[in-house]
C-alpha cells in the first residue's frame, strides 16, 4: 500500500502571515504545478495513482483537480484534510500576533486554542480519523493526497509512532512529497521519501 503525499505549492500571500483554513489561491499558474510535480514523481519512480484525494481548499482542490485530469483517475475531496484552523489568527502576520498569545499555545501545545480555533489534539483527531479509514481501503491505492504541511505531518506522526511536535522540525517545503508504503500484510508503515 502507498501513499503519496503532496504539500500545495506557494500561495497568493506575503511570507509570514497565518492561513490555515482560509481559502487563498496558488501563487503560480496551475497547470505548470501539476505538470512539474508529475516530472518530479516520475523521476522518483513513484507509482502512478489510482486515485486523488484532496482537501477542500483552493489551493489544493485546483492542483489535484488538473493531477487527477493528467492522471486519467478519480478524485475526492475531504474536509479532514483540511489545514488547522487558526481561528482568530488567519490571515494575520505571525509576527504581529500577540506574543503572550503565542507562548499560552506554546505552554499547553496539544490542549490550547488561544486562537478560538482548532486545538492541536483536535486537529490530530480529525487527521487521525481519515488517516484511520483509509488505511483499511487497499483498492485505492497508490493514492496520491495533496493536502498541507500541518496534515502531513500528523500523518507522519501517526505511521512513524513519534510525536506530532517533532515532526514540526521536519523540513517540509512548499510541493514537498511525502511516500510512505505499507508492506502487503499491512503491519508495518515505512517511510520512503521524506520532502522530495
Amino acid at each position: 500500500m502507498d501513499i503519496v503525499l503532496i504539500r500545495h505549492p506557494a500561495v497568493a500571500l506575503d511570507r509570514g502571515v497565518c492561513y490555515g483554513q482560509s481559502d487563498v489561491a496558488l501563487a503560480e499558474d496551475v497547470e505548470m504545478s501539476a505538470s512539474a510535480l508529475a516530472l518530479k514523481l516520475a523521476t522518483l519512480q513513484v507509482p502512478p495513482p489510482r486515485v486523488l484525494m484532496s482537501s477542500p481548499l483552493t489551493r489544493c482542490a485546483s492542483l489535484a483537480a488538473a493531477m487527477a485530469n493528467d492522471f486519467g483517475c478519480a478524485l475526492s475531496h475531504d474536509d479532514r484534510l483540511k489545514e488547522m484552523n487558526f481561528g482568530a489568527w488567519e490571515q494575520q502576520r505571525w509576527d504581529a500576533i500577540d506574543r503572550a498569545l503565542l507562548d499560552e499555545w506554546a505552554a499547553n501545545f496539544e490542549h490550547a486554542r488561544a486562537h478560538g480555533g482548532e486545538s492541536v489534539a483536535q486537529f490530530v483527531a480529525r487527521v487521525r480519523a481519515w488517516f484511520e479509514a483509509f488505511a483499511q481501503t487497499r483498492e485505492l491505492t497508490p493514492a496520491y493526497v495533496v493536502t498541507h504541511a500541518g496534515v502531513i505531518r500528523v500523518i507522519a506522526s501517526l505511521v512513524l509512532d513519534v510525536p506530532v511536535e517533532r515532526c514540526l522540525n521536519w523540513s517540509l517545503e512548499m510541493a514537498g512529497i511525502v511516500w510512505l508504503h505499507r508492506d502487503d500484510d499491512g503491519q508495518q508503515w515505512s517511510l520512503v521519501r521524506w520532502n522530495a
